[in-house]
């Protein structure tokens, strides 16, 4: 692949958009953590969970709080002619802009409302087709894919394409949920995505110099976080992170040329990790919204890698297919993908079957879960206050 001409002169709008964003998140994640304590938004331990004490959740605020004014300045400085004219061709349409920042608002809303009452995942499901739905209706749809079996595009059905839109959505939001259980691992992750899918995007195949703008905005607003957010982190990103997260790539990847087929194998880890999860729980007849310890996270951390070891580890292999997306074809990108579809199977099947792992916890173990709402936990005998001091209050039921 090669670079459109002209890109030197977008540079420093690159570099001040990504900077912008990362200054930000970085002055207000502090704000966002305070505010999450004084509230209760907290993720106390269990036996899931690797946190061995509480840890506000929420931090996807300040990522939004970063990425959405950095967003609409360059749309406004766009909008005036105020970069450079390269940057001019491939804007996207006002719908598209508008489904991916008020879309994106909604969607950190929609999480938010779990980060403060742990909603149920039926709920959330509901919220997110939703937001999908709403997406699509304000453009962003996908209307063609890459076809595996030649070099024209494959056009969808206005009804397929809506469906397949929807889909893609959710599935992107579910797959950045699935993955958050180690500190820094979906934020890093979606952060390697982002600026891949920016520097995808200024390609002579794509030539979209105002997306590469919005994919760096948004790779910067999650560097800032990172830094509260790497073990160990002092904040988790929370629903409201993870939902504004998987929507906003998940969009960033349709606007102007569809991007789905990098999009999947950028993030082959977190969207494989998901099927797989589900085909297993589905197996054992269990809902796929059960919790358990199968994520690949942790089998890597049974296996005796440390919690950095292991976040370390995935994001080298995200790396790795990212580079492996620059040097592919939409096709080849769609084959890659299938490949390591069936050889994490492979591995996670060995692993499971081999390694002395512990056994996944049943649903009813749980009180709370960042995959959905279980039944409670077991009762246990409240400790003894002491003078000066309360106990402090349970998450509420699911």
């Amino acid at each position: 692949m090669q670079f459109i001409p002209g890109v030197g002169a977008i540079a420093p709008t690159l570099l001040a958009a990504f900077i912008a964003a990362a200054l930000l998140a970085l002055v207000l994640t502090p704000g966002v953590r305070r505010f999450a304590q004084a509230f209760g938004l907290v993720d106390r331990p269990d036996p899931r969970r690797v946190n061995t004490s509480p840890v506000p959740r929420a931090g996807g605020l300040a990522v939004v709080g970063a990425f959405l004014p950095v967003a609409i300045v360059v749309v406004i400085l766009v909008d005036r002619g105020d970069v450079a004219a390269v940057v001019m061709p491939g804007t996207v349409h006002p719908g598209e802009l508008g489904a991916l920042l008020i879309g994106g608002l909604i969607a950190a809303a929609i999480g938010f409302l779990d980060d403060a009452l742990q909603i149920r995942a039926r709920w959330q499901l509901l919220g997110q087709v939703a937001i999908a739905l709403v997406a699509v209706g304000l453009g962003a749809e996908i209307e063609a894919v890459a076809n595996p079996f030649g070099p024209e595009l494959i056009v969808l059905g206005e009804g397929f394409s809506l469906i397949f839109s929807v889909l893609w959505i959710v599935g992107m939001i579910n797959s950045i949920n699935f993955i958050d259980g180690l500190d820094g691992l979906s934020s890093g992750i979606a952060l390697i995505a982002a600026v891949t899918l920016g520097l995808i995007s200024l390609t002579t195949d794509l030539r979209q110099p105002f997306i590469a703008i919005l994919c760096f905005a948004l790779a910067g607003s999650l560097l800032g976080f990172l830094r509260w957010n790497f073990h160990p982190a002092s904040i988790f990103v929370g629903t409201s992170g993870v939902m504004f997260i998987g929507y906003t790539l998940a969009v960033l990847s349709i606007l102007g040329t569809a991007k789905v087929a990098v999009a999947l194998l950028v993030l082959g880890v977190p969207i494989i990790d998901t099927f797989w999860i589900i085909v297993r729980r589905l197996a054992n007849r269990r809902s796929p919204f059960t919790p358990d310890r199968g994520h690949v996270h942790h089998r890597l951390l049974d296996l005796g890698l440390s919690h950095t070891q292991t976040v370390l580890l995935i994001y080298a292999i995200t790396g790795v297919l990212a580079v492996m997306s620059f040097f592919l074809s939409g096709a080849g990108q769609l084959y890659a993908f299938l490949g390591v579809v069936v050889a994490s199977g492979l591995i996670l099947f060995v692993l499971t079957s081999r390694e002395a792992v512990q056994e996944d916890l049943e649903a009813e173990t749980y009180e709370t879960s960042r995959d959905g709402p279980v039944a409670a936990a077991p009762v246990t005998p409240p400790p003894t206050p002491t003078a000066g001091s309360a106990t402090p209050p349970s998450d509420p039921p699911a």
